[in-house]
């Protein structure tokens, strides 16, 4: 039975060809658009903790402008939103399809729900530790960076983590519109050319990702706890 189905598929022809470089088509597309998503995500998230009513500046104008921004963006269903930013993906990167417009789009549509992880993990830190870190003379920019920031790390890993699953699963659906890795394969020679092997072989591989990152997490979040 098994040599009946390997002989109805392109599998052999496809594996070394095809399949192996979307894999690291995909593992990078995920890392340098989650470290770009982070990074943009914590310094987004900071200033919304700043300029908070209750935060050490407040200010309404630049608080309202980046909580604004950001729930306008988580709102759109993300693939819809990667087609949206055709356009200005196209103006920045030369190109709407290919690895780098994918890292590009990706960047973008999971910024805000970085920053708002961000937000929420800075909550979370001691208001007590807070007060007394400014009562001891400690800048505005050290309390962020050296009590916020050292004493959320172990919940923003967490989320983070959840981040990076989710940017996985979009990865996977920009494949429907040329942003290459395992979706595109999957779709363009599993879906499309009835290739039951190679689509869940891919949904196989994807699945092995998850259980590596959540491990991952796992493993760091003891470490700083």
């Amino acid at each position: 039975m098994i040599n009946n189905i390997m002989q109805n598929t392109r599998f052999g022809d496809y594996f070394y060809t095809i399949i192996v470089p979307s894999i690291f088509v995909t593992i990078k597309i995920v890392l340098i658009s989650a470290f770009f998503s982070i990074l943009l995500g914590l310094f987004l998230g900071s200033i919304l903790i700043l300029t908070s009513e209750d935060g050490l500046n407040p200010n309404k104008i630049i608080y309202s402008i980046i909580d604004k921004f950001t729930n306008l963006i988580r709102g759109f269903p993300t693939l819809i939103l990667i087609i949206a930013l055709g356009p200005l993906t196209r103006l920045v990167v030369g190109t709407a399809v290919g690895t780098n417009a994918a890292i590009f789009s990706i960047t973008i549509a999971c910024t805000p729900f970085a920053t708002r992880m961000t937000e929420n993990s800075l909550k979370t830190v001691n208001e007590t530790t807070i007060k007394a870190a400014i009562s001891f003379g400690a800048k505005k920019s050290q309390v962020i960076k050296d009590i916020m920031l050292s004493e959320a790390l172990p919940n923003l890993i967490s989320n983070f983590t959840i981040m990076l699953i989710n940017m996985l699963n979009v990865t996977a659906l920009a494949g429907a519109v040329g942003a290459g890795g395992l979706g595109a394969v999957a779709l363009t020679y599993g879906y499309q050319q009835y290739d039951n092997v190679i689509m869940y072989f891919i949904v196989i591989l994807l699945i092995i990702f998850v259980l590596l990152i959540e491990k991952l997490n796992k493993i760091l979040y003891k470490i700083l706890k």
